[in-house]
């Protein structure tokens, strides 16, 4: 909830204060290898595999430097995006599928 909460605060300032030259990016990344997640690295969040941090800042980098709102360290994140705004309930059903597969 609070991951979709940073993102909604992202969009209000990139909204009110965009046209007045302040520059807004929110970095939604999957997995990234960290002392946090060392543990935690074989279930949903590795699906689409783990970054190392190396990786992931230099596409922080990258897509600053581009001046974008969105920066996906995973590219599939975007399709993902997509469907789940193409048809909301058939993305709910997914996500519990994908969720029953690792939740045991």
């Amino acid at each position: 909830t609070t991951k979709h909460a940073a993102v909604a605060f992202a969009e209000t300032m990139s909204i009110r204060y965009g046209d007045k030259g302040v520059r807004v990016s929110v970095l939604c990344p999957q997995s990234v290898r960290t002392a946090m997640t060392a543990s935690r690295l074989d279930g949903v969040a590795s699906v689409d595999g783990v970054l190392e941090p190396e990786q992931l800042a230099d596409c922080v980098v990258d897509t600053m430097d581009k001046e974008e709102f969105l920066i996906l360290p995973h590219p599939q994140v975007r399709e993902y995006m997509m469907r789940k705004a193409g048809d909301y309930d058939r993305w709910l059903k997914g996500m519990r599928k994908l969720r029953d597969a690792y939740v045991k």
